[in-house]
């Protein structure tokens, strides 16, 4: 039961971060200054299942803490993920969307959770649980965030400003 189990997280990991993937790559077509950062972004969630598929932990630490900083992002440092369900209420209410560059956070915002989801899965399925994970943790979610600022820096600066408002989003540093 427990391989059964290790393989559904995988799989939940692997379809999360695939949809994911793709809606960076529609993203990054619709909106070409952003093609970069997207293409390095993807990167992280390639890394990632690349990890898990050969079951090195390190996989699902980089998934977990690059999907969750996303969501926390579009929840709570800006209005991408509100924006993109209005367009989706619209799109029911109407037939119609007005701006699909919203609506994709959607499918996006989705993606992470199943990544996320995905990560835990297999990780409480893992028998070689430590308690030395959670250091391991802070180092991902560390390498994972500090990879998304330079990423940024690099090629958008102008959303290096949601690093202070992910510290507190009503913090306007």
């Amino acid at each position: 039961m427990q391989r059964r189990e290790h393989q559904l997280g995988v799989l939940v990991s692997i379809s999360g971060a695939t949809i994911f993937i793709c809606v960076l790559f529609i993203s990054a077509y619709w909106e070409n200054d952003i093609r970069w950062l997207h293409f390095f972004q993807a990167w992280m969630y390639i890394a990632a299942v690349s990890l898990m598929l050969i079951k090195n932990k390190w996989g699902l630490l980089i998934g977990f803490s690059a999907a969750a900083f996303w969501n926390y992002t579009t929840l709570f440092a800006n209005t991408f993920l509100k924006n993109g369900i209005e367009q989706a209420r619209l799109l029911f209410q109407s037939g119609h969307v007005a701006r699909p560059d919203l609506l994709i956070s959607v499918p996006g915002w989705i993606g992470n959770l199943l990544l996320i989801l995905g990560c835990v899965m297999v990780y409480l399925g893992n028998t070689d649980r430590r308690w030395t994970d959670l250091p391991k943790l802070l180092i991902a979610f560390g390498g994972t965030t500090g990879f998304f600022a330079l990423i940024m820096m690099l090629f958008q600066p102008r959303y290096l400003a949601l690093f202070r408002q992910c510290l507190h989003p009503r913090l306007h540093l």
